[in-house]
């Protein structure tokens, strides 16, 4: 069984920030990366972060780069972001996702989401 465990959303004003995290939880597998995914009403789901699990790289969406920093915590197996400079238009349910090496293939699992609201 693989879980993953999203934490950190909640309601920030405009210029705020918050952190979000998210645990991979099983067993049986390896990362090749992980990474967030938001949704807005009416949206299509839109890449905002990932982090490659072996050396670090990350990969930021052009909308929000220089406002949030992905990192990777690989004894917990854990994935952050955090978000600096919030706007309303990050308004989102926000996604973990992590690319997940098991009995050879590697397939990608989602948390539940988790709710971010910009708002003043």
């Amino acid at each position: 069984q693989v879980q993953l465990m999203e934490s950190g959303g909640g309601l920030v004003q405009p210029g705020g920030s918050l952190r979000l995290s998210c645990v991979v939880s099983g067993s049986g597998f390896s990362i090749g990366a992980m990474g967030w995914y938001r949704q807005a009403p009416g949206k299509e789901r839109d890449f905002v972060a990932n982090i490659r699990w072996s050396d670090g790289t990350t990969n930021v969406a052009d909308s929000v780069k220089g406002r949030f920093t992905i990192s990777r915590d690989n004894a917990r197996n854990m994935v952050s972001l955090q978000m600096n400079s919030l706007k309303p238009e990050d308004t989102a349910v926000y996604y973990c996702n992590a690319n997940l090496r098991r009995f050879g293939i590697t397939s990608p699992w989602w948390g539940e989401g988790t709710q971010v609201t910009v708002s003043s």
